[in-house]
């Protein structure tokens, strides 16, 4: 005689509370709906500016220049470690291209290289030294953000006699690098900027290299517990100073563009954006002591500065007020990332 059995009814409580523990789990989910709320704000307050496709472009190019920086910088925060220089790199990056192109003739493309490798030079000293010493990063880098701002200010104005540096569009091979990283895309009427392009990228990049590579569990360990990522095998040295070396990279990336789309380079560019590209990190999940956090939720973090930024303008808001908020969100990100933190280690029990 056949026995039959009736199938087990799926309990829908536990399906909530599956989706539920998935969601607490995930780094990004208060930035997520930060960006919601800010949208929601400019959309009602400002709608004709601010929903307009230029007024998009526009937020969007904000975040995309932010969002690059704070993507590479959330890396290294997963990794346990922090750059202060990256500011005072994108001046250093910037300065070197406008100089070698303009005053000794070398073509921009060239030049550009050149910077790079000058970029990466310095991720690989401020790796090595904090690797080397096991001293805090903060306290390297902080030095560096000096050092750095310093000495770019003092050599562009030895060699030009003075801090900015114009007429970039002028020089041999200009238009090659306006192609790649200062061309707008044509989107109903309006240029949306291809630095958005490059900020997707290394958004999926560095998405796809935290969830699906080796190196991307390397870095989750690392910054758990540097000690016990060693004892596994992880070699820790190597990988902390290539994480310097990619904020570099993300620096030199950011100057770039911006020395193709002005046309100029200002020894003081790129100043106070290391402390705002770490903000929109910590707003997008990422935790200050390491092991946690997402690159998608370092990019919602920049596109809030960068709809704030712009939405205030539309709004008609005095601007000041944008350092107060950027003071406000980094509490509050703080305490919401501490307790979906809490939530996501309770879920998994």
């Amino acid at each position: 005689m056949a026995v039959t059995t009736t199938p087990t009814p799926r309990d829908e409580r536990m399906l909530e509370s599956g989706l539920l523990k998935r969601l607490l789990t995930r780094p990004e989910l208060g930035a997520l709906g930060g960006a919601i709320l800010v949208w929601l704000f400019f959309a009602i307050s400002a709608p004709v500016g601010f929903l307009s496709l230029r007024g998009t472009a526009s937020y969007l190019e904000v975040s995309a220049h932010l969002g690059i920086l704070a993507v590479a910088v959330a890396l290294l925060m997963i990794g346990g470690e922090f750059d202060l220089s990256v500011g005072s790199m994108i001046g250093l990056a910037g300065a070197s291209m406008a100089i070698l192109s303009t005053v000794y003739g070398v073509p921009l493309y060239l030049a550009a290289l050149i910077a790079l490798a000058l970029a990466l030079l310095v991720g690989f000293v401020n790796g090595y030294l904090v690797v080397r010493t096991r001293l805090p990063s903060f306290i390297i880098t902080l030095g560096s953000l000096f050092i750095i701002r310093g000495l770019t200010i003092a050599l562009t104005r030895l060699v030009t006699g003075r801090t900015q540096i114009s007429n970039i569009d002028e020089v041999m091979g200009y238009p090659l690098m306006r192609a790649i990283f200062g061309v707008d895309i044509p989107i109903g009427g309006a240029g949306f900027p291809i630095s958005i392009v490059w900020w997707l990228i290394a958004v999926a990049l560095a998405t796809w290299v935290l969830l699906n590579t080796r190196i991307g569990n390397w870095i989750f360990g690392t910054g758990g517990s540097a000690p016990a990522a060693h004892n596994v095998g992880v070699p820790v040295g190597k990988l902390k100073i290539g994480l310097f070396m990619t904020t570099a990279f993300a620096a030199w990336l950011v100057a770039t563009i911006q020395i193709t789309v002005v046309k100029s380079a200002d020894t003081l560019r790129g100043e106070q954006q290391e402390f705002i590209a770490i903000i929109a990190a910590v707003i997008g999940g990422n935790l200050l002591t390491g092991g946690y956090g997402s690159a998608i939720g370092a990019a919602l973090g920049a596109l809030i500065f960068g709809m704030v930024r712009q939405g205030i303008v539309y709004a008609g808001v005095d601007a000041d007020w944008y350092f107060v908020f950027l003071g406000v969100m980094l509490i509050l990100a703080v305490l919401i990332n501490n307790y979906i933190r809490l939530a996501a280690e309770r879920a998994r029990r």
